[in-house]
């Protein structure tokens, strides 16, 4: 398990580029197009709005994989680390609920998209918000392993502020040993 995780962002990684370079090159080659010969390619716009789409999602599983989302954490690391588990169990309950929420909403419109086509390549708008299935979930697996080890105070589990108050604690080291 250990070394498939990395061999999976590892692949969202490259897919994500691959993204970018066809995003790119859509965007890049109609703006020529239409400057240099007063014409463009009709599907770039749409090729450009499903690269973009699987980016953004793509990106935010990566983010929150490695705890790069937003957070408050020089905030918890104030707390004691009891409150601090606390606060982290019940963030990632309501974090599970509105993942829950946004994969039935991604389920629901990928259900739409089957039978619903794009206007000028005619593929199924499923490919759009199947995007938000597959962000949504990985996130619920992700959180749910993370709440996991929360819960059986595993030594592995991520409780934002602890690496925060590890930092401040060093540092006070450092201070105190000048």
């Amino acid at each position: 398990m250990k070394h498939l995780v990395p061999r999976l962002d590892a692949l969202i990684e490259y897919l994500m580029a691959l993204a970018l370079a066809i995003l790119l090159l859509a965007v890049f080659s109609n703006s020529v197009l239409r400057y240099a010969l007063n014409t463009g390619i009709p599907a770039a716009e749409e090729i450009a709005r499903l690269m973009f789409v699987w980016i953004t999602f793509l990106g935010a599983i990566l983010a929150l994989r490695r705890h790069a989302l937003l957070g408050i954490e020089l905030v918890q690391a104030m707390i004691p680390r009891w409150a601090r588990r606390t606060c982290a169990i019940v963030s990632h309950v309501l974090i599970l609920y509105a993942l829950v929420l946004f994969f039935i909403g991604s389920w629901d419109q990928t259900l739409i998209g089957l039978h619903t086509y794009s206007t000028v390549l005619r593929f199924p708008t499923a490919l759009m918000s199947s995007s938000g299935l597959v962000c949504a979930g990985t996130m619920i697996l992700i959180v749910l392993v993370n709440l996991w080890l929360i819960v059986t105070n595993h030594p592995d589990a991520h409780i934002p502020g602890d690496r925060a108050h590890a930092a401040a604690s060093q540092n006070n080291n450092l201070v105190s040993e000048k």
